[in-house]
Order: C-alpha cells, then sequence, then structure tokens
C-alpha cells in the first residue's frame, strides 16, 4: 500500500494532494495520460519546459546512446566532450559577446550562479563596494536563497530572511493603462526611471547588479512596455551596474526568437536560461556571460581556480546528451519560426476570451498568455484555483498563479489544438461566479 503522505510535493496544496492525487503515467506530444486513463492536453509545456511537445524521439534516443556510453563524470578539473559542443552550440544562438557558458542544473542554480558571478567581477575588478542586487517586484528567480532574496513575491521569502542586500524597483504591470494588450504594452517606457531613484537612495558604487525576467513568466506574464528594456539597460551602463536577463522561461523560441533579449535587441551582461534547453528530459541549466565579466574574473585571479563555483552535475554528459539533440530539433524542425507565424493566431484567440466581467486583463506575446481574474469576494486565488480545477476535469492543463492563468503550449502546438484549449477555458470562465 502506498502511503502519499510520505511524499512532499513542492508549491503543492500536500493536503488537498493526499486525498485526491493527480497522477501522470506517460506523455506524448500535447498530450499527459494518467493512471485512471484520463488524456490530458497540455497548455502549459511541462512547466515551461517541453517545448517541443512531451517525450521527443530524438531526445530520448540520444539520452539512451549517452547513458550507455558514459553516463556520469566529474565536472571538477576534467570535461567531457559533449559540455564543450554544448558550449559552443549555446553561443551561437545567444546574443553577441555572450561568450562563456557555466553549467548548472536548474533555473535556480544558475540564478544563484549568476549572482555570484556579478559580484566576483566587481570585486575581481576592484569595484569591492558593489555589493548589492536590485530586482523587481513581482519576479521570480528560483527559490534559492539568492533567488527569493531578489525576487518579487512575497509568498516565496514570507518565512525566510534575505541574506543579500537588495532593493526592488517597481513592477511593470500596469492594468489601468495596459489591460487587453496585444503584444508589447503601448505604455509605462518611463517605469525604468525608477532605477534612477533606486540609485540614487542606495549610490551606484554600492550596486552590483539588477536582475530581471525580461518577460516576467510565473508571477502571471507581465510583457514589458515599449522602450522599458531599452531604458534599462542605458540606465545600467551609465552607472556601472551589470545587467543580468533571468531567461529561464523566455529562453528558446517562447517568444518567437531564440532569446527575448534578441527580440528586444537588449543585451545583458549575464544570462541564465534552464527549462526548455533539455525540452525538460533532464534537469540542467547555464549561465552564459559576457567576456567583459569573464574575463574579468579569470584574468584577474590570483587563485589557479579562479571561481569557486560549481555542482557536481554541472556538464552532466547525459543533460549535455540531450542538450545538444534538443538544440538540433529546434532548428530542423524550424520552430522558432513556427512559434513567430502562429502567435497572431494564438494572440486572436486568446483576446476572444475578453468580455467576461470576472476578467480585468489578458496579456500575451509569442506563444505566451495569461487570463486575469478578479478576486472572488476579495479572496485572492479562488478563482484561479477554480479554474485550473475546471479545466482539468475537462482535460485540459492550464497553470494557476493566484487569479492568474498562464498558458506556454509547446511549439508544436496546432490551430486545432489552440482552438481546445481557448474553447475549454470559455466554458469554464462562463460558469464561474
Amino acid at each position: 500500500m502506498i502511503d502519499r503522505k510520505v511524499l512532499w510535493k513542492p508549491f503543492t496544496a500536500n493536503r488537498e494532494f493526499n486525498i485526491d492525487p493527480k497522477i501522470f503515467v506517460k506523455s506524448d506530444g500535447m498530450y499527459y495520460y494518467t493512471n485512471k486513463g484520463e488524456k490530458i492536453l497540455d497548455a502549459v509545456s511541462g512547466l515551461w519546459c517541453c517545448n517541443l511537445g512531451n517525450n521527443h524521439a530524438k531526445v530520448v534516443e540520444a539520452i539512451k546512446e549517452q547513458a550507455e556510453t558514459m553516463y556520469y563524470n566529474t565536472a571538477f578539473q576534467v570535461g567531457n566532450d559533449l559540455e564543450l559542443e554544448l558550449a559552443n552550440e549555446l553561443v551561437s544562438i545567444t546574443p553577441e559577446d555572450l561568450n562563456h557558458v557555466f553549467f548548472t542544473n536548474s533555473g535556480s542554480e544558475s540564478v544563484e550562479s549568476a549572482l555570484k558571478m556579478a559580484l566576483a567581477y566587481h570585486k575581481a575588478v576592484g569595484n569591492g563596494s558593489k555589493t548589492m542586487i536590485l530586482g523587481r517586484e513581482h519576479s521570480y528567480h528560483g527559490v534559492n536563497f539568492g533567488g527569493i532574496s531578489v525576487g518579487g513575491l512575497i509568498n516565496n521569502k514570507r518565512h525566510y530572511n534575505n541574506l543579500l542586500k537588495v532593493a526592488h524597483i517597481p513592477t511593470i504591470l500596469d492594468i489601468e493603462k495596459n489591460a487587453f494588450s496585444k503584444g508589447i504594452p503601448e505604455h509605462g517606457a518611463n517605469k525604468a526611471e525608477a532605477l534612477l531613484d533606486t540609485i540614487n537612495i542606495y549610490g551606484a558604487e554600492n550596486i552590483a547588479a539588477l536582475i530581471m525576467e525580461p518577460v516576467a513568466g510565473s508571477a502571471g506574464v507581465h510583457v514589458p512596455p515599449k522602450g522599458y528594456l531599452e531604458r534599462i539597460s542605458q540606465i545600467c551602463k551609465e552607472n556601472d551596474i551589470l545587467l543580468i536577463f533571468d531567461e529561464v522561461i523566455t529562453g528558446f523560441g517562447r517568444l518567437g526568437e531564440a532569446f527575448a533579449s534578441t527580440k528586444f535587441g537588449v543585451t545583458p551582461d549575464i544570462m541564465t536560461m534552464a527549462k526548455g534547453l533539455t525540452n525538460g528530459a533532464i534537469p540542467m541549466g547555464a549561465v552564459v556571460a559576457s567576456d567583459k565579466i569573464y574575463d574579468g574574473i579569470v584574468k584577474n585571479s590570483k587563485t589557479p581556480i579562479e571561481f569557486f563555483h560549481g555542482y557536481t552535475y554541472s556538464g552532466h554528459p547525459i543533460a549535455c546528451a540531450a542538450g545538444i539533440a534538443t538544440l538540433k530539433a529546434y532548428k530542423e524542425e524550424k520552430l522558432f519560426e513556427k512559434v513567430a507565424s502562429i502567435s497572431s493566431y494564438w494572440q486572436e484567440q486568446l483576446h476572444t476570451l475578453k468580455g467576461s466581467d470576472k476578467i480585468i486583463d489578458i496579456r500575451n506575446l509569442g506563444l505566451v498568455g495569461a487570463i486575469h481574474f478578479s478576486a472572488k469576494n476579495g479572496l485572492a486565488g479562488v478563482r484561479g484555483d477554480k479554474v485550473f480545477k475546471e479545466c482539468y476535469k475537462k482535460g485540459l492543463l492550464v497553470r494557476a498563479s493566484g487569479d492568474i492563468i498562464a498558458l506556454s503550449p509547446a511549439f508544436i502546438v496546432s490551430k486545432d489544438d489552440i482552438q481546445t484549449i481557448v474553447s475549454t477555458l470559455k466554458e469554464v470562465i462562463e460558469n464561474l461566479d
């Protein structure tokens, strides 16, 4: 007899799960299959991960082949051929000047590594007073202590104290001015000026870096207004503050370009990634740093090991095999182009949901979207949870974050799939109280 309480699920209502668990046993393409024989259409790519669709044959084959050849080697002092190959593949699609890859095992680890790089860089080049990190309200950067410190989601840090010196600039979400914007909102570039206010308070000489998601994902798909990221980048450069883009969600084609930084034409000093790197098949993340960061740390080091940081499974050979196969599939199947071409249909269909008095905003960009509900009787999260559960009953997997339903289907999604996603949501929303 299986004791359900033995398992402690992450970001899950465990008491509820133990009573009526949702158990997946198989996946294929756009679908999951449950232990009850249910077929569930995946509208969130697992968790923003499975961009190629579930159980992609070439990724599975690459994993099998590498497992039979060498499934592990130490990451310290020695390497493997696949991590070199994957690193080179990555820098071929990242923005110019991001040329140095540090492998991790998740988005959270990528963020921790990026924050350490930023602090290590400033110390190495003689800016020892630059020890403060800036984040943005309503942002998510993983759940390790660095990530929750710079992140702007209160629930993730409610029971813990910050271990870093941090401050936060305001959120970019502005429902009053930008509700139901299609794509990039028109209003709000001036919100970037709040960064100057923060710099004036704490002093540029004390601030090491600003980290942000180009498009905030877990907070509920907050799309930056026109000109915002460009102005943020300019202010950072003028004040010698490193800009870190967390592209764990937006990376690998989600917006129709390889990375959000490419789409917006803004190159950060450091970029984090994970999720779509291996199509979710094997846990893996990476940090890609500019020549300035790498050279600043490596060339100024007074010790043989220049950067005292790493993980047991960094550059894991099976993960690298999965990553190489995933990047190859993106290219061969022209999936970034597919996202760019189907995005307009996705946008058109998603905004047909407008009209319910329960919906206060719909947001979208590329192949991502969000439906934002008003709180029921002042109780936050009730409607979001209800929509998630009712959609699941009807065979659709969506992602609830408070009163926001986030959507991020795999890049293989068809127009028929999109119609099913939207029609199911419409039916559920019509019955909301």
